[in-house]
């Protein structure tokens, strides 16, 4: 009789895995997530973590150009800067705030509209609602100079209808005049930063089942009640997300205030660049910067603990 091979089945002759293995394993599966984050954690220091590092240290340093700058850890130099800018830093926030509540009042309504209402028209408003980063930031702002000119129709109409009165009254604005004022730099601010504010409230209404809405009228609910009650308590991750990304970037902005405003709407992201490229005070301005950090970092942990998303963070 001819005789059979016998093939060994592969990892067979290995036999069946040891401890050993099981741990190798384990720490693969255990360093797979770490080695995928690490391209963005070193991306992150070189990018964030260093330049905030000299950024501290610049501050805490005295000289000039001429002689040199040396660190002398001149931790006095913060309570002189907020002493001398705090008008500034306050100002702000006031207008970095009202922007944003501006922002939400007018981005709530369209991005439910889009998410709810639009019908196949939907890709073509999220396009407007984008179009305007096809365009400079600066060039954008250069154009509200033209829209609120003294001489323009957008004055004239609200001097024709009384306006300009209300909002002398509560002092937004000096005379008759637009540009140059608080209201000028709100709405440059607002303006620029919607689309930071209804992008994430298109994408968190987007995910809300309409069903819901249908399960609120079925249950004899208003429809005020049912947005209460059910759309906005589930688009309250949007609502947090566009506060943030708006409020942010509008505290340290400075474009607005240059070409919109005047020296009396100065803000403190004027008083930064200021000191960097004009006065070269470099201690100053870092700590300037280090100071409008924390304070928007505090402001942003208060609210994004009061508002019950700290999954954001």
């Amino acid at each position: 009789m001819t005789a059979l091979a016998v093939h060994p089945v592969p990892g067979a002759e290995d036999g069946p895995p040891d401890d050993a293995d099981e741990a190798r394993a384990v720490g693969r599966k255990r360093s797979t997530p770490y080695l995928l984050l690490l391209p963005a954690g070193v991306w992150l220091i070189i990018f964030f973590a260093v330049p905030l590092v000299f950024l501290l240290s610049q501050s805490l340093q005295t000289g000039s150009l001429t002689t040199g700058y040396a660190l002398t850890w001149n931790f006095a130099i913060y309570p002189e800067a907020i002493a001398q800018y705090s008008e500034q830093l306050i100002r702000s926030l006031v207008y970095a705030a009202s922007a944003t509540v501006l922002a939400l009042l007018i981005a709530y309504p369209l991005a439910y509209t889009i998410a709810f209402r639009a019908g196949r028209w939907r890709n073509l408003l999220l396009v407007l609602v984008i179009a305007p980063f096809l365009t400079s930031f600066l060039i954008r702002t250069l154009a509200w100079q033209n829209i609120l000119a003294t001489d323009g129709p957008v004055t004239g109409a609200l001097q024709a209808l009384g306006v300009t009165d209300l909002l002398r009254g509560i002092g937004l604005i000096d005379g008759n005049k637009l540009l140059g004022t608080p209201l000028a730099v709100v709405t440059g601010l607002t303006y620029n930063f919607l689309p930071f504010m209804t992008l994430p409230l298109y994408a968190s209404l987007e995910r809300i089942d309409p069903r819901l809405h249908e399960a609120a009228g079925d249950l004899y609910s208003t429809p005020w009640t049912g947005f209460r009650k059910v759309t906005l308590p589930l688009s309250m991750p949007g609502v947090v997300a566009g506060t943030l990304l708006t409020f942010i970037p509008a505290a340290g902005d400075y474009i607005n205030s240059q070409l919109l405003g005047s020296p009396s709407t100065t803000m403190i992201g004027q008083v930064v660049s200021g000191q960097f490229l004009r006065v070269l005070d470099y201690p100053t301005a870092a700590a300037l910067s280090v100071v409008l950090m924390l304070t928007i970092l505090a402001l942003v942990t208060v609210y994004v603990r009061r508002s019950g998303t700290e999954e954001l963070l």
